[in-house]
């Protein structure tokens, strides 16, 4: 089978996963404090040279590249814009800084915001995960009068707790779980009290934009598709040729 119809199969699923991708992003367009995906594309050397029959560089027949393969896909963390809700229990964080939730046995991260109050007063998620404060315990609010300050104290006649705010050493610690959250791979550090900045009544939005996802997805159909036509002419080259031979 010729060598270009690997590479034409290989280009097409590549475009087939970053349409995937695009298409995730602009699903979310509006929720809370959700963070893009990216496909990242790889080029790959020839055959002959990822099997070790050649060197990348000599010029020859066998080094004429080996097409492109989706590496991985990662998660672009640049804040999303803020909407003012005027909500007591919304809270969007200012710089740097996840929140702390509670899944289970699990402790998770996220920087969506929208939290509500249960009938018992627990501050908890859209799903109803707890929101910890900086000592690991849920966020209860007892008292009928109480307020969120800018650093993130949850102030009540009962007594004060602040929200749990961390950043990871490195992004590349997170992992994505679903439900805009984050597992960390090791205990992130608490965000620095100077540091601390939250927007009480405030929302992060999405960071997708939909007017660049809707090129990139242009752009990727395209190249899909060149990629498929290209498979059909290999395919009818090799139809011919094959016809040719029983003829003969």
């Amino acid at each position: 089978m010729p060598y270009g119809l690997y590479l034409s199969a290989e280009g097409a699923q590549a475009q087939s996963t970053r349409l995937e991708t695009i298409a995730h992003n602009l699903a979310n367009v509006d929720t809370v404090g959700f963070k893009r995906e990216l496909a990242i594309f790889q080029a790959r050397y020839a055959e002959a040279i990822q099997q070790g029959l050649t060197t990348p560089g000599t010029g020859a027949v066998d080094d004429v590249g080996g097409g492109i393969m989706v590496r991985e896909t990662k998660t672009d963390y640049s804040p999303g814009p803020l909407k003012r809700t005027e909500i007591p229990t919304d809270v969007a964080v200012k710089g740097q800084g996840f929140f702390v939730v509670k899944k289970g046995d699990e402790t998770l991260l996220t920087r969506a915001g929208n939290f509500t109050l249960t009938a018992r007063g627990e501050l908890v998620t859209p799903q109803g995960y707890p929101v910890l404060d900086d000592a690991g315990t849920p966020i209860v609010v007892r008292d009928t009068r109480w307020q969120i300050s800018d650093s993130g104290m949850v102030r009540q006649a009962s007594g004060t707790q602040t929200l749990a705010l961390v950043q990871p050493h490195s992004l590349g610690d997170l992992v994505r779980v679903g439900e805009n959250l984050f597992r960390p791979l090791s205990d992130p550090p608490a965000v620095a009290a100077a540091d601390r900045r939250v927007a009480v009544g405030y929302l992060e939005m999405s960071a997708v934009q939909p007017t660049t996802e809707m090129m990139a997805m242009i752009q990727a159909s395209r190249a899909f598709e060149a990629n498929v036509n290209l498979m059909k002419v290999q395919d009818q080259m090799l139809g011919g040729l094959v016809n040719r031979v029983m003829r003969a």
